[in-house]
C-alpha cells in the first residue's frame, strides 16, 4: 500500500470519529430536560412556580376557614347611651365654684371628687345641727332624771313620757341635718359641699368654672357609663324580617349583639330601627356618628378568606389555590366582606390553602398563558 493509500485511509477514519462525536453530543443534549425557571402552566390549569421564583413574588399561603356568619350589610348608625347609664351631678345647694377636679372627657371612677363648692346653707346647716345636738343633749338628762323620779314613784308617769318624747325628737333632728350634710358631702367647718360622681365612666358634660355660681336646680356635670352602650342603627326596608335580635354586629374590632329591631318602616327613610349593644372602645363615643356591620349565620359549606385573597381574571371572581404541581386559579361565588375578610360560597373548601398575598403576580402569570 503506497503512500496516498494511507492517507486516505486516515482521513476517512477522521471523519468517521468526528461524526461520531456529533452524533454523541447531540444524543447527550436531547436526553437531558432544560432546567425550569420560569412560572409555566400544567395540564390541571396550575401555575408551576419555582420555589425561588415563588419567593421574589411575595406569595404567601393561608387557609381557609368554615365561616359561621355571613355580612348582611353595613348600616348608618349613632353611638348612644342606654338607659341609666348616664346620670347628671346635680349641684344640692346654691353657691360658688371653688374647685374644680375634672374636665369634659375625663374618665372618674365611682365616689371621686369633681368640685368643691363654696355655700351659706352648708354654714346655717353646719349651725342647726351644732345647736340640734346641744338641745339632744339636754332632753337626754331631763328624760333620765324624770324617768328616775318616775321609778320612784315621785312624779306622775305623764311627765317622764313627755320628757323622752322630746329627747326622741331632737334626737330625729340631729339625724336629719346630719343626714343633710353627709348627702351632700358639706363640711361645716369651712362652709364647702364637695359634687362626686355616683358612678364610674366619661365627663360627657362639664357645664361648670371656677368662680361661677351655682343655684342648686341645676346639673353641672354629666357622666356616662363606659362600660355601656347602644348604637341606633337605619335597617333598610329589604333587611327587614332578615335581621332578628341576637345576631352580631361589628364597629371595627368590637363586637355587639342586636337587641331589638323595629316593625315598621318609615316612609322617609324606607328604613327601620335597629338597636345593638356595644362594649367600650376608642372608638365608642357618645353621640358619635358612624356604621356597623351586621352579619347572619352563614350558609352551609361557606368558608371565609381575607380578601385579598380573591381577584378578579377573565370576568370572573377567583382564588389561587395551592396544589401539589402549583397554584391553581379556581372560581369562586363571593357572599360578601367586611373587617378584611371576604365570604366565599362555593369554589373552596374549608382547609385548602390559598394565596393571600402575590395574587396580582400570579394573575399577570395566568394572562400571559
Amino acid at each position: 500500500m503506497d503512500t496516498r493509500q494511507k492517507l486516505a485511509i486516515g482521513g476517512i477514519a477522521a471523519a468517521a470519529l468526528a461524526g461520531a462525536t456529533v452524533w454523541w453530543n447531540s444524543d447527550n443534549t436531547a436526553a437531558a430536560p432544560p432546567e425550569r425557571t420560569e412560572a409555566s402552566p400544567r395540564r390541571d390549569g396550575a401555575l408551576a412556580v419555582p420555589a425561588g421564583q415563588s419567593r421574589q413574588l411575595g406569595i404567601q399561603l393561608q387557609s381557609a376557614v368554615m365561616a359561621t356568619e355571613a355580612p348582611l350589610g353595613d348600616l348608618p348608625a349613632i353611638i348612644v347611651p342606654p338607659p341609666g347609664a348616664r346620670v347628671a351631678v346635680a349641684a344640692s345647694l346654691p353657691g360658688v365654684v371653688m374647685r374644680t377636679m375634672v374636665v369634659q372627657g375625663d374618665s372618674v371612677r365611682q365616689g371621686q371628687a369633681l368640685a368643691v363648692i363654696s355655700s351659706r346653707d352648708v354654714l346655717s346647716l353646719s349651725g342647726d345641727l351644732t345647736r340640734a345636738g346641744a338641745r339632744l343633749g339636754v332632753a337626754q338628762a331631763n328624760a333620765g332624771r324624770l324617768s328616775q323620779l318616775d321609778r320612784e314613784g315621785i312624779i306622775a308617769g305623764a311627765r317622764a313620757d313627755e320628757a323622752r318624747a322630746l329627747a326622741a325628737e331632737a334626737r330625729a333632728d340631729v339625724s336629719e341635718k346630719s343626714r343633710i350634710l353627709r348627702m351632700v358631702n358639706g363640711h361645716g367647718g369651712s362652709g364647702t359641699y364637695t359634687l362626686v360622681a355616683p358612678i364610674a365612666g366619661r365627663v360627657t358634660g362639664a357645664t361648670i368654672q371656677v368662680g361661677s355660681p351655682v343655684d342648686g336646680t341645676t346639673a353641672p356635670y354629666v357622666i356616662d357609663a363606659i362600660d355601656r352602650y347602644e348604637v341606633e342603627a337605619q335597617l333598610p326596608e329589604r333587611l327587614v324580617g332578615t335581621v332578628h335580635p341576637g345576631m352580631s354586629i361589628r364597629l371595627g374590632t368590637l363586637r355587639g349583639k342586636v337587641t331589638a329591631v323595629g316593625t315598621t318602616v318609615d316612609p322617609a327613610t324606607r328604613s327601620a330601627m335597629l338597636k345593638a349593644t356595644l362594649p367600650a372602645g376608642s372608638a365608642v363615643v357618645a353621640g358619635r356618628a358612624t356604621s356597623i356591620s351586621v352579619f347572619g349565620p352563614a350558609p352551609a359549606g361557606a368558608v371565609s378568606v381575607p380578601s385579598s385573597a380573591v381577584t378578579n381574571l377573565d370576568g370572573h371572581d377567583i382564588v389561587f389555590v395551592s396544589t401539589a404541581n402549583g397554584f391553581a386559579p379556581r372560581k369562586v361565588a363571593s357572599g360578601g366582606s367586611s373587617g378584611g375578610m371576604t365570604l366565599l360560597l362555593s369554589g373552596i373548601r374549608a382547609g385548602e390553602r390559598v394565596v393571600t398575598t402575590g395574587t396580582s403576580a400570579l394573575k399577570a402569570l395566568a394572562q400571559a398563558r
